[in-house]
């Protein structure tokens, strides 16, 4: 069971300033998301979410993306539970002895601070995978939850796609414009993934994938990771959410020199705010359009469990995994097919990524990029 998307880092640094001793995952937490639950829900694989607000869009994201690298660097060293996994291989060989991979995804684009040097360094520091913005559109990539700028893509956001395919780092298109998706696929030489999203045909969000890029989503070896989120489940919770995101930047607008602020008041806000609840068989239903749209080989699951204070009937936290299971069953789905969604999907993304990067650096070299695009 290998899970993309988890927001438990996000959690110990706003909640407790990063301090491990007040927000200790070793032990039950007042969240949906702490290793004892992992462990009772039988996963084998987190990606934990070193998640950038939007309100760094300008400046400060690398800083903040670190922080939250560490934490998750502490939790995972400090854990007899946890083990630092880099590669598909990894996860197998920690799954066998019994412990949880930890894996690092980083949340939003802004991160990087449009340097591709960044971007190198954080895959040097273990980060397997960028999601290309959050929900706001970066100067080189248009999100999903924003007014488009670009069409999709700028050159430089075509040159990080570029990179991240050379250096072995998964591409992640959730959060980004469908023109976006559009654009990845075009470029991509290596499957993408959406680390968390649902199917739009079924909640029509705009953080959702429409069927035309699940149909192309196929041809290029992809996975969609289903989201738990209610506003990305549930059709009329989706209707309640749709304009959720946008809150973040009037955050943004109104403490325009205290991006910490701004995030501050963004998930407190986040926190208070409520729509239908969904249920697990609707979480069901979002694997079942997928499977019947791109496939059984491109649908997974990335809860986005670690934040939410809103959860489907039947997956109230992250040790409810195996009630999902148990209803794909009831479905009719075979062992094959099931082991398919929990994991084995994810894995061979993964290995042809990592395969990619190898042929890429063999045919091409290192990258020569010092400096962005944007500064020439």
């Amino acid at each position: 069971m290998i899970d993309t998307h988890n927001d438990l880092p996000e959690m110990i640094h706003g909640g407790a300033g990063g301090d491990l001793e007040k927000m200790d995952p070793d032990k039950i937490l007042p969240i949906d998301t702490d290793i004892p639950r992992l462990k009772k829900g039988l996963v084998g694989g987190q990606f934990f979410a070193a998640y950038v607000p939007s309100s760094f869009i300008e400046k400060g994201g690398a800083r903040f993306a670190l922080e939250e690298i560490d934490i998750i660097d502490r939790f995972t060293r400090r854990s007899p539970s946890l083990e630092a996994a880099r590669t598909a291989d990894d996860i197998v060989r920690i799954h066998a002895k019994g412990k949880i991979a930890s894996l690092i995804g980083i949340e939003g684009g802004q991160a990087i601070e449009n340097s591709l040097g960044t971007l190198r360094m954080f895959y040097n520091l273990g980060v397997r995978y960028m999601t290309l913005t959050h929900s706001s559109t970066t100067l080189w990539a248009d999100a999903a939850t924003d007014e488009p700028k670009h069409g999709g893509l700028t050159r430089f956001g075509e040159e990080v796609v570029r990179e991240m395919n050379r250096l072995g780092m998964m591409v992640d298109i959730s959060h980004v414009s469908d023109g976006t998706m559009d654009d990845v696929l075009r470029i991509s030489e290596a499957p993408v993934i959406f680390s968390h999203s649902s199917a739009r045909a079924l909640a029509d969000h705009r953080r959702n994938v429409p069927d035309s890029i699940l149909t192309r989503l196929a041809k290029n070896g992809g996975v969609v990771m289903v989201n738990f989120y209610p506003g990305f489940v549930n059709a009329t919770a989706a209707k309640q959410a749709a304009n959720v995101l946008d809150k973040e930047r009037e955050f943004k607008a109104m403490y325009p020199n205290d991006p910490d602020k701004s995030a501050k008041a963004f998930t407190d806000f986040l926190s208070t705010f409520k729509t239908e609840t969904g249920t697990l068989e609707e979480v069901a239903d979002h694997i079942d359009h997928i499977r019947k749209v791109a496939g059984i080989d491109h649908v997974g699951i990335g809860a986005d469990f670690g934040s939410l204070t809103q959860h489907p009937t039947g997956l109230d936290d992250v040790s409810r995994y195996p009630y999902l299971t148990a209803e794909l069953i009831r479905r009719g789905y075979t062992d094959a097919e099931v082991k398919k969604v929990l994991g084995l999907n994810l894995l061979r993304v993964m290995r042809r990524v990592e395969q990619a990067a190898v042929r890429i650096q063999r045919t091409r070299g290192p990258s020569t990029a010092t400096i962005e695009p944007l500064r020439q």
